[in-house]
């Protein structure tokens, strides 16, 4: 295997690439961009693939029906195109004597441990059997409270179950721009990102394809996400000529986002892809400097308040005495019994509560600095 090339690589597919504009499977594209990853999987890349299309490929199989907007109809469509949308991967991967083998995945897959683990082992023995994970969103039965919301985010996480070096997002732009492309002539490609802020937020938009859920700004919170997991992500135009090995080779396509530190263990990936935070506790300054310069664990002490309604082992967003978020973890405790020790110190919570689960509200092995 070529030194210069990643070790394993996560590919997302948007629909605006697999259509090519039009309203169904562009598929004489499509075999171009699994050339391209069969040529890499041969020079000994492991390449996951992220696809979207599944209701494309549906309205497509059932003659482009007139159907209510309705999110019935939206799973009618993604249980039609499902079957087809994987057909054509197994179709055209064949052509090169690969195998694929296909994921589906909501949001409650990952937010449980155990799921999360099974999903994660699942990956890993497609992979050592060199057949190509081919991952998109159960849509067929998902609801709103279990979606991902659309697939760059679903790569992101996807990349983080994987551990992979790389994130490769490919769409109809470019990459990300000082200003919209399409109605902006002096906008300019931002060839480099090292951290995602607010100005670089408020350049993005909405979706930018009638056919796709996704825009520039879901891909941001993919990059996000994945970034802080020590994962580079590129986001580049999927119609530019031989764009997944050049990527992959190195060459300054689109924009680059770079890894944030080094990459994390199991667990700490988890905290990051599986249940959103569903709390907030504010720190004061000693706590973030512990935190964030030390490696420390989270005492009550340094808790100045607790938002939210959660119990223990639940996952919170740990912000500044300002509000800027600076870590996520699993605490300990929940809500009531925080509220109770807020600047107490760790030798007194069992005097406090008449128990202890023991002196760190989260300890730092459940934590994610940020």
């Amino acid at each position: 295997m070529d030194k210069d090339l990643p070790k394993r690589v996560v590919v997302k597919l948007g629909t605006s690439v697999l259509t090519c504009g039009s309203p169904k499977l562009d598929r004489s594209h499509m075999v171009e961009l699994v050339r391209q990853m069969a040529r890499l999987h041969q020079a000994g890349v492991e390449i996951i693939l992220v696809t979207s299309g599944a209701i494309a490929a549906g309205r497509e199989h059932l003659g482009f029906p007139t159907l209510a907007d309705s999110m019935a109809s939206k799973q009618m469509l993604a249980a039609v195109g499902q079957s087809q949308l994987i057909q054509v991967w197994e179709q055209l991967f064949n052509l090169y004597g690969l195998h694929v083998g296909q994921i589906l995945l909501t949001r409650a897959d990952l937010d449980d441990r155990e799921r999360y683990l099974n999903a994660r082992d699942t990956l890993q023995a497609l992979l050592d059997h060199r057949i190509i994970p081919v991952i998109n969103e159960n849509d067929a039965v998902a609801i709103a409270e279990i979606k991902v919301g659309d697939n760059d985010n679903l790569s992101a996480l996807a990349a983080l179950l994987a551990q992979a070096d790389s994130l490769l997002l490919l769409t109809d732009q470019q990459g990300l721009y000082s200003a919209d492309p399409r109605n902006n002539p002096d906008a300019q490609l931002i060839p480099q990102v090292a951290l995602i802020d607010d100005s670089l937020r408020a350049l993005a938009g909405g979706s930018g394809s009638t056919l796709g859920t996704g825009g520039m700004a879901t891909k941001l919170q993919a990059a996000d996400v994945a970034m802080r997991a020590g994962i580079e992500v590129v986001v580049t135009s999927g119609q530019t000529e031989g764009v997944i090995e050049r990527v992959c080779r190195g060459e300054a396509l689109g924009t680059r986002f770079l890894p944030q530190g080094d990459a994390l263990d199991s667990r700490k990936r988890w905290i990051l892809a599986g249940p959103p935070p569903c709390g907030t506790l504010r720190l004061d300054p000693g706590a973030v400097k512990a935190l964030c310069q030390s490696g420390s664990s989270l005492l009550a002490k340094g808790i100045c308040a607790v938002e939210g309604d959660f119990i223990r082992g639940a996952t919170l967003t740990l912000t500044d005495p300002a509000g800027g978020v600076i870590g996520r973890g699993i605490s300990r405790y929940g809500s009531t019994d925080i509220a109770r020790l807020l600047g107490a110190h760790s030798s007194d919570i069992e005097s406090i509560l008449g128990f202890s689960y023991g002196p760190a509200v989260i300890h730092r092995n459940d934590l994610v600095v940020l």
